[in-house]
């Protein structure tokens, strides 16, 4: 676990495991307070987290990993803001206390259009907060209103002019694909994301996931699965019209106004770096072992806080998994994956894929693996033959 730690960056990832409400899509690890039947866990959640970063540093101190410090802090959720500000910013001044924060650290938190203010804003980033990511999911109510979302849609700009006075860096996350969206209902989301002139954009294909509202109304026959040609044409809309306005891809799902605003913590997980993720699901990965905790916000709070480790399990990655990790991340990013890192079974293929068009011929030539905007789409086709 320790070996090459010096050379990687270490990031802090804090799940906070709760919302006002599920959208019908969702299904991570979140949980309302009708799901709790109560306010308990919510209300002790900070002592939770603040028990599980000491454990942090007694595992990494007795694993041999020297200390280091943050260089990027995640809230992510759940929906981190649906705790006051003094909390969040009591956690972060925990991370900072047990850790360190690098200068210049980035620190981010997500949150919903309507679980901020004005006033949280300014609070949160007087605490540290650099940057807040809004799930700002679409701009048209009855889009919306399929994915369960309760904000308004006026409030998104609101929001971001707040964060702005604020001094924090903005993110706008959207989803395409969602039932009953029209193409020119995608175009409105786009040019409302634009209007509000972010630094960086998120934009995913609605995944419908079983067990979820939406996923038991796609069983039932009640609402329609996304089509795949209709969500890659999305996506090449998408990238156009934010190309077209000064954003350039980094990661196939996110777009960034210049390189500086691309999301660092996420660029941690794409380029194999050291993370420890604390709250209730949360996944943490140092020098090649992975694991990750119970979901049980419950199970979580009384194994944290009576000083045991909350994690229901952990592996440790072979070469073979690691090598496939590293082919299946680095090739999502813009500037690629060193051809070296391919494994030597799937090096004979990078001639195919460049005559497919699914990787740029000059990358390849000059070393790296690079996808195409056609490679974009199809990028598990192209992992799939650089690791035959």
């Amino acid at each position: 676990m320790a070996d090459g730690s010096a050379e990687r960056a270490f990031g802090v990832y804090v799940h906070v495991p709760f919302c006002s409400r599920r959208c019908g899509y969702c299904d991570f690890v979140t949980y309302t307070t009708a799901d709790l039947g109560g306010d308990r866990e919510r209300a002790g959640y900070v002592t939770v987290v603040e028990a599980e970063l000491d454990l942090a540093v007694r595992v990494l101190e007795g694993a041999g990993v020297a200390r280091r410090a943050a260089s990027t802090v995640f809230f992510g959720g759940g929906t981190p803001t649906v705790l006051p500000a003094q909390d969040l910013a009591r956690v972060l001044g925990a991370v900072r206390d047990r850790f360190g924060l690098v200068a210049g650290a980035e620190v981010t938190v997500e949150a919903n259009p309507d679980s901020v203010t004005r006033g949280s804003l300014a609070e949160l980033a007087a605490a540290g907060f650099t940057r807040v990511s809004f799930g700002m999911q679409s701009a048209v109510p009855h889009v919306l209103a399929a994915l369960d979302r309760t904000h308004d849609p006026d409030n998104v700009p609101a929001a971001v002019g707040w964060a702005r006075e604020a001094g924090l860096a903005v993110s706008l996350d959207v989803i395409y694909g969602t039932p009953q969206e029209s193409e020119d209902d995608w175009r409105a989301t786009l040019a409302a994301v634009l209007e509000c002139a972010p630094d960086h954009v998120s934009a995913y294909p609605l995944v419908v996931e079983p067990g979820t509202r939406l996923g038991s109304l796609v069983a039932a026959g009640r609402a329609a699965a996304p089509d795949d040609d209709d969500l890659a044409a999305r996506y090449e809309l998408t990238d156009a019209v934010l190309a077209g306005a000064g954003y350039a891809w980094y990661e196939v799902s996110n777009w960034a106004r210049t390189p500086a605003d691309a999301c660092r913590h996420n660029l941690g997980y794409w380029r194999g770096d050291d993370w420890w993720g604390v709250g209730p699901g949360a996944h943490s990965h140092v020098g090649g072992v992975r694991w990750w905790n119970v979901r049980s916000p419950r199970r979580h709070a009384d194994l944290a806080g009576s000083g045991l480790s909350p994690a229901e399990g952990r592996e440790t990655l072979t070469a073979q998994q690691s090598a496939l990790e590293q082919v299946l991340l680095g090739t999502r990013l813009s500037d690629g994956l060193p051809r070296e890192q391919v494994p030597a079974s799937g090096r004979p293929a990078v001639a195919a894929l460049i005559a497919d068009g699914l990787i740029e011929g000059p990358a390849a030539l000059a070393g790296r693996v690079v996808l195409t905007l056609r490679g974009r789409l199809l990028a598990d086709t192209v992992v799939r033959a650089l690791t035959p």
